[in-house]
């Protein structure tokens, strides 16, 4: 998906023609804003000070640009400051025509993902951004929501227009469209009770911190999503969270959206945790402040009362908070993952994580020793679990150990048998392509393709000489099912077999031969 998102790419010089093109009714005045220096434009622009000296230098011997001294309102100094000419003025409208037309991704009020002209863009979110800031939104988060409370409110367009009034973190309804406050409907799980169990378990021994990993479509959300469901009956008052993250999200998105359902709006925001967010594109996320701030808002009961004194049930007892698939942020938002875990141990906040890789944002003596993080690796359903789904077929289904052995007890694949009456139909076929095999390491993916080429269970000695791999058996594999380790060797499962034997050609003698 990651390669799908339109690439926006602006130059600084175009960014400097833009910026002051906005600032244009300046031009001539004796007194001017910050904006006309180059501290103001370095900040509009997303850049640093010398690139903009850089920059002005090539724009004043192009004369699109005169420079100036003047008065800066609120500083006694005399600053310099910079103008468009006549000439700049005809560019930078060129320009602002031609970067009108770049596609942008926008969530609109409706959470629907959609791609726009920049120059669209603004009307769509009911913000008041020039062009240039969206342009500089899209080129440093990827995506722009609806109702980010950097923004500025949603307002009140006419009586009529079923928008509340402005005033409220309520109404920046893009925020609230990023998450879900239940969890999502799914289809019916099946077996599965030993992971309730340790679901149970965890949240009666009140640790923060439950990690539920697995390889794609293995069943980790559907786990989660009906243990939560069943449980948000016994506890009526629970604030839940769930954010499905994409890969276009980065930190900032998941911190805007998580103050959000904090309560933390314009009007209440006593320990000024909006400040610590980038309100400009380019600028940093103070990560380090937000968790300081954030923890004593939720630490701070006369604070929490506050803002919810007027809600149905009070002040929730905690936050549960559910980032499903967040391993697509776990690079890009690993210190604000730590933060909110840090955060957890003292404050009343529990965490789920749900993810398709183990996730490196906690240390390991977290899991051992301290048990702040529990972790759930979700494998294939047993033979057991499979022959009570089998039992219910229609027709004549195979027998559970043939499924077993042909899917690794993968959900994905029993639930097409159900519909198709094949065990390896070709949309679990493509299901492995798409979502396991075409993202495996490129030593993975050679081992397993080497074993695939076997007859029979291979030695561990013997297979791992033939691929050149240095230690014992990958854990990874091991622990989702995509590796089998019998008494006569490693193995996998009958779908992954079939799908590597379909690699002909050169590489497929090479394996052969190694193997021999």
């Amino acid at each position: 998906m990651t390669g799908d998102i339109p690439k926006v790419n602006v130059a600084v010089k175009d960014r400097i023609l833009l910026h002051l093109l906005n600032e244009d009714e300046q031009a001539d005045r004796y007194v001017v804003s910050s904006a006309l220096t180059r501290p103001g434009i370095a900040e509009a622009c997303a850049q640093h000070p010398p690139n903009v000296s850089r920059a002005m230098r090539t724009l004043l011997r192009k004369r699109l640009v005169s420079e100036h001294s003047r008065t800066i309102r609120g500083d006694d100094r005399r600053q310099k400051t910079w103008q468009l000419t006549d000439e700049g003025r005809v560019e930078a409208k060129k320009r602002l025509s031609d970067l009108s037309e770049l596609k942008v991704l926008i969530r609109d009020e409706s959470n629907t993902l959609l791609e726009v002209e920049a120059g669209d863009a603004a009307n769509r979110l009911q913000a008041e951004l020039s062009t240039l800031q969206i342009l500089l939104h899209a080129q440093h988060e990827g995506v722009l929501t609806f109702g980010d409370i950097r923004f500025g409110l949603v307002k009140k367009i006419s009586e009529d227009d079923g928008l509340p009034p402005p005033g409220r973190l309520k109404l920046l309804a893009g925020a609230h469209a990023t998450y879900h406050t239940l969890p999502p409907k799914t289809r019916t799980v099946h077996g599965r009770l030993d992971a309730i169990g340790s679901l149970e378990d965890w949240f009666e021994k009140g640790s923060p911190c439950m990690v539920i990993h697995g390889i794609a479509g293995i069943g980790k959300s559907t786990l989660v999503a009906n243990w939560l469901g069943n449980h948000m009956h016994e506890v009526p008052h629970l604030s839940v969270c769930w954010y499905p993250c994409q890969p276009w999200d980065k930190a900032v998105g998941l911190a805007v959206s998580l103050l959000h359902r904090f309560g933390v709006d314009d009007k209440h925001d006593p320990y000024q945790l909006m400040e610590t967010l980038p309100l400009t594109p380019g600028a940093e996320f103070d990560v380090d402040s937000w968790r300081r701030r954030l923890l004593a808002y939720l630490t701070d009961a006369k604070a929490i009362r506050e803002r919810f004194v007027g809600e149905s049930g009070g002040p929730p007892p905690y936050w549960l908070i559910v980032l499903d698939d967040v391993h697509h942020v776990a690079n890009e938002a690993r210190d604000l993952l730590g933060a909110l875990l840090d955060i957890s141990k003292k404050a009343p906040l529990r965490l789920v994580f749900i993810s398709r890789t183990t996730l490196n944002v906690y240390d390991r003596r977290d899991v051992h020793t301290r048990e702040l993080v529990q972790e759930l690796p979700l494998q294939g359903l047993s033979i057991d679990e499979i022959t009570d789904w089998v039992e219910n077929m229609e027709g004549a289904p195979p027998a559970p150990e043939h499924v077993h052995k042909m899917t690794g007890g993968h959900p994905l694949a029993l639930e097409l048998l159900e519909i198709y009456g094949q065990t390896t139909h070709g949309d679990w076929l493509k299901f492995l392509d798409e979502e396991i095999i075409n993202h495996m390491p490129e030593e993975e993916h050679e081992l397993l393709a080497t074993l695939a080429i076997a007859e029979s269970p291979v030695k561990w000695s013997k297979l791992s000489a033939a691929v050149n791999w240095q230690g014992n058996p990958p854990e990874r594999l091991l622990s989702y099912g995509l590796l089998l380790e019998l008494e006569e060797g490693m193995w996998l499962h009958e779908a992954l077999r079939e799908r590597f034997l379909r690699e002909v050609g050169s590489a497929s003698k090479k394996r052969k031969d190694s193997l021999n």
